[in-house]
């Protein structure tokens, strides 16, 4: 699948942090995701290829797990 982005949700379902969209939005809520340093509280933030997404103290970067256009 190609994309110019993703929002956060989706991509934290594609790594199986959550297994559904409401896990998705419970973990993201939590704080303990982080995007590009900061923590984000938003379930739809577009990430774009470049982003750096932090978990458990593991970053990954965007483009590495998602294809983008």
């Amino acid at each position: 699948m190609d994309h110019t982005f993703i929002e956060l949700n989706a991509f934290v379902k594609i790594m199986n942090w959550a297994s559904t969209g409401g896990q998705a939005k419970v973990l993201i809520r939590s704080g303990a995701i982080k995007v590009n340093g900061e923590v984000e509280l938003r379930n739809g933030k577009k990430l774009i290829a470049t982003d750096v997404v932090e978990y458990e103290g593991k970053k990954y970067i965007a483009r590495d797990k998602v294809k983008f256009d």
